[in-house]
């Protein structure tokens, strides 16, 4: 086809080769078995690791046993600033967007406007970076069942975000020379990371707090409301209404409530310079030998992330994902209102739970001629009730690419939803749920659940007026108060509570559409698309 003397490639695989040097680097980091150290900087040259003392190889030398493949960030930001579209839409923020007092990006933000006015240098530079690191694990097969995945083990994640943290500092204390393909000039390109995103697992895992025990919550800390139910083995909170206002009615009432009147204020926030004094002389112990030695509750380690000389201004550092949270939420409203096995938060347990707190003795179990049997719920539906608010569900038509078919997850058989997906709960909790409801509930529940739905809608939106922030975050409290009214304490978990501070990451980092897993796990399914030699994944990912 081609002359003898030409010097095109013949094969695929000498073709690869020459494009791969056109390509953006990366690098294959030896690591160690036990997740002690990487082979990186003054350990490189080391055979066995200086902790644990296993090898550094498989049984043969020269075959390491685990290996990180980073892609180092800094030549993709040249490479951005190399094509002029590109740079030019990095300063969209600066140039373009609307600046009427309205939060509609991150840069309308208080943490945004704080870091330029704590670093003026920084801030003056319209083409510097403001970074969001999302974090997720991924298993390139199909089947679940594997044992392989991406993600390393929890707590020592920190040892795998060595490279991308020292890359961090560089980009903030001296910058990099770049050219800007769109003003035809060189300039200094410094960055920050304004924050992160992660699912709730894994907030724990970056920030170093432990979310489970008795005290999950990250935010309130010390001062969360939680309570051990010994019949449910797990921790619920206790009460929302130390967030209400001091003089509000529903602090005196007793009955509805857990019996009590409620006295405490509402926990206050620590700053980061407060939560760095707390954990900065706290033991890094990478290693999966040394997990013993970790509190139960607290902090459990001091982040990485200190190490940035800006992290400890900043308001919100990691990012509580609304994704997961919706999701969660409806999970338990829908499992607690069509009584799924495994998945509702009412039972015999939380019956007994009610018991051992002396309270709502209608709602106790009744023992009559040796069986036992649980008195209908405020919340409670018929079969009847069940077949009409599935009904109303499976008869929902949607435009194409608006959602799943709804349909397709009503199971009228058994009377439930099956296979509900995040995006799936997202539409039920925008739009689906308030109206399926309607004839089925009591109008005081009814009415609870339709306000929930509402306040995840009014947080999606893409345009926010802070002046409606302070009376969105009193709703929220007042309706988990009033789903304390009707719902077990058992259905109170750390899901349920934690949204009760997603209005505040409004008020400091801006829309939350901007600050959520959906763009990332989408994303994730591409990377997993091109997967086709299974004895190597990375490599096809790649």
């Amino acid at each position: 086809m081609l002359p003898s003397d030409n010097v095109l490639p013949s094969k695929t695989y000498e073709a690869k080769k020459i494009l791969c040097s056109m390509s953006l680097p990366y690098e294959k980091i030896h690591a160690c078995r036990n997740d002690c150290i990487l082979y990186y900087n003054e350990y490189e040259l080391l055979k066995s690791c200086p902790t644990c003392n296993v090898s550094r190889y498989k049984k043969k030398e020269g075959i390491p046993a685990k290996v990180l493949w980073y892609f180092p960030i800094i030549p993709r930001f040249e490479r951005l600033y190399s094509n002029a579209s590109d740079a030019k839409n990095l300063t969209w923020h600066h140039d373009g967007r609307i600046k009427d007092g309205k939060l509609r990006h991150p840069a309308d933000s208080p943490q945004w406007r704080f870091i330029d006015g704590k670093f003026p240098e920084f801030g003056k530079e319209s083409r510097n970076l403001r970074l969001a690191l999302s974090t997720d694990g991924m298993n390139p097969f199909r089947s679940l069942s594997t044992t392989y995945s991406t993600w390393p083990p929890g707590n020592d994640i920190d040892v795998y975000l060595a490279p991308l943290i020292n890359d961090l500092k560089i980009l903030w204390e001296t910058g990099v020379e770049v050219y800007d393909a769109y003003r035809n000039e060189l300039f200094n390109l410094r960055a920050m990371l304004f924050c992160t995103i992660q699912d709730y697992p894994v907030y724990g895992n970056l920030s170093g707090y432990t979310v489970k025990g008795k005290a999950p919550c990250p935010i309130c800390e010390d001062g969360t409301m939680g309570k051990w139910l010994k019949s449910s083995k797990k921790n619920i909170y206790d009460g929302h209404r130390c967030f209400l206002p001091d003089d509000h009615y529903y602090r005196k009432l007793k009955k509805a409530f857990n019996g009590d009147q409620e006295f405490k204020r509402r926990p206050r926030v620590l700053t980061g310079i407060e939560v760095f004094e707390k954990v900065k002389d706290i033991q890094i112990i990478f290693g999966k030998n040394h997990g013993s030695t970790l509190p139960k509750q607290g902090y459990k380690k001091c982040s990485v992330f200190w190490r940035l000389p800006y992290w400890k201004h900043l308001f919100v550092r990691h990012s509580l994902d609304v994704m997961h949270i919706e999701k969660n939420v409806c999970d338990s409203l829908i499992g607690t209102l069509l009584n799924v096995p495994g998945k509702t938060k009412d039972g015999v347990n939380a019956r007994d739970d009610l018991k051992a707190l002396g309270i709502r003795k209608e709602l106790h179990i009744v023992d009559k001629n040796n069986k036992k049997f649980l008195p209908p719920a405020a919340y409670t539906m018929s079969r009847k009730e069940k077949k009409e608010f599935c009904a109303c569900l499976a008869g929902v038509k949607v435009p194409e690419g608006y959602s799943s078919n709804i349909k397709s997850l009503v199971s009228m058989e058994n009377l439930k939803l099956v296979g509900l997906k995040s995006h799936d709960c997202h539409v039920l909790m925008q739009h689906l749920l308030p109206v399926a409801i309607c004839s089925v509930l009591p109008k005081n529940v009814r009415s609870t659940i339709i306000k929930l739905c509402s306040f995840f809608n009014a947080i999606y939106s893409k345009v926010i007026d802070p002046k409606d922030l302070n009376s969105l975050e009193s709703s929220i409290v007042v309706i988990l108060c009033q789903l304390e009214m009707y719902f077990p304490p058992s259905f109170f978990d750390v899901m349920i509570h934690l949204t009760v501070h997603l209005v505040r990451e409004i008020r400091f980092c801006g829309p939350v559409y901007l600050r959520n897993q959906y763009p990332f796990e989408r994303e994730m399914k591409t990377y997993k698309g091109y997967v086709k030699n299974h004895f190597r994944p990375e490599g096809c990912i790649l």
